[in-house]
């Protein structure tokens, strides 16, 4: 754990090495060659307070898991991403920077039903943890809820993890008995996803406000450390919200809100702090080569 600085003027917070790491490397690294030298890593994450030996830690774990790979360019060390990494950061574009439209009522949704047997309780928890990432909730008794728009993802998960003799989906609709909002708040905690986009919104306004208009926007590295900071806050949440029908949210729901602000720190944030990544790389491979083993 690291601290950010304070780059846009809101308060500091622990910011994890690794997922900042990615941050990064998503946002600006994969469109400027994928590799960047060691070197120049630390100092690009220095900005945002991550600390030179939480950087080389993430690094290698991220080298040991295989997603990201050690190259060497005129003689500097450096790691570029791997295919493994690039698809895993292309699934994630699709949840991060895209506005999750409401699910609708009438097109119901989605159960799945498994009983994984403990010899392969691996592919249990990965299943587990992927149905949470697809915004699953859990009912109970090894049954899992979801908008029923993600039917066509959960099948090919299944099918990736290789327990088809251990999942049964199913297509429903809430017919009896209840109110389908108390089923909502039983499988889904919409409290927490309202306390995280008020959080958001209550840290980010002000500072997407500093932006607007102001010379502020001409310091680069102040730029860099608002919207990565930003977009580390904010990746977090689409995954914690499925995406649930309007009518069984509160009236003033805060999601679309937040993910619109994100939309605008991005649109506002993003070319400067590609400009100061740009300025800040020593050594830089063209989009879409190689470098050479070292």
């Amino acid at each position: 754990m690291s601290t950010v600085a304070g780059g846009g003027g809101h308060a500091a917070r622990p910011m994890r090495s690794k997922s900042v790491l990615l941050d990064v490397y998503g946002a600006f690294v994969r469109d400027l060659g994928g590799w960047v030298a060691v070197a120049d890593l630390v100092r690009l994450l220095a900005a945002v307070g991550v600390e030179e030996q939480a950087v080389r830690l993430a690094v290698s774990r991220f080298s040991r898991n295989g997603l990201l790979a050690r190259r060497k360019v005129e003689g500097r060390v450096g790691y570029e991403l791997t295919d493994t990494a690039l698809q895993l950061l292309a699934e994630g574009d699709q949840r991060i920077y895209s506005i999750l439209e409401p699910a609708r009522l009438e097109d119901g949704w989605v159960l799945a039903s498994f009983s994984v047997p403990e010899q392969i309780r691996e592919q249990r928890h990965q299943l587990r943890s992927r149905l949470a990432w697809l915004g699953f909730g859990s009912l109970g008794g090894g049954v899992w809820i979801a908008p029923s728009r993600v039917l066509g993802q959960t099948r090919q998960l299944v099918v990736q993890l290789g327990l088809e003799a251990h999942v049964d989906l199913f297509r429903a609709h809430h017919e009896e008995f209840g109110d389908a909002s108390e089923l909502i708040d039983r499988c889904w905690d919409v409290e927490r996803m309202r306390t995280a986009y008020r959080s958001f919104l209550e840290e980010f306004t002000p500072v997407l406000d500093g932006y607007r208009g102001a010379p502020r926007a001409r310091d680069t590295a102040r730029a860099f450390a608002d919207f990565v900071t930003g977009l580390h806050e904010w990746r977090k949440l689409p995954y914690v919200d499925p995406g649930l029908p309007t009518e069984l949210l509160p009236d003033d729901w805060e999601g679309t809100e937040a993910a619109t602000l994100f939309q605008d720190l991005r649109e506002v944030l993003e070319p400067v702090a590609r400009r100061h990544v740009q300025d800040e790389l020593t050594l830089r491979l063209p989009t879409g080569s190689s470098a050479a083993t070292g």
